[in-house]
């Protein structure tokens, strides 16, 4: 487990992925990675999709689906 000191040195728990897109990451057990994509309509924030991660970029398919579902919530 990272101490707090090294958690403030990796990279920020949540970042934009551009087109109104935001991910958060996460560790679960066994080493696996997970991640919510979300975006902010309404000063709310919409989670959009959740997986695990296994490749070291997200998939496209799972940012498109992210983008359509924020578009069906966007309207």
């Amino acid at each position: 487990m990272a101490t707090v000191r090294e958690s403030i040195r990796r990279r920020p728990v949540c970042r934009s992925l551009g087109k109104g897109l935001w991910e958060i990451r996460s560790s679960i057990s066994d080493g696996r990675i997970t991640r919510v994509i979300f975006c902010v309509a309404d000063d709310k924030m919409v989670l959009l999709h959740g997986f695990i991660k296994k490749t070291q970029k997200t998939p496209k398919a799972d940012l498109d689906l992210a983008l359509k579902r924020m578009k069906e919530v966007s309207t």
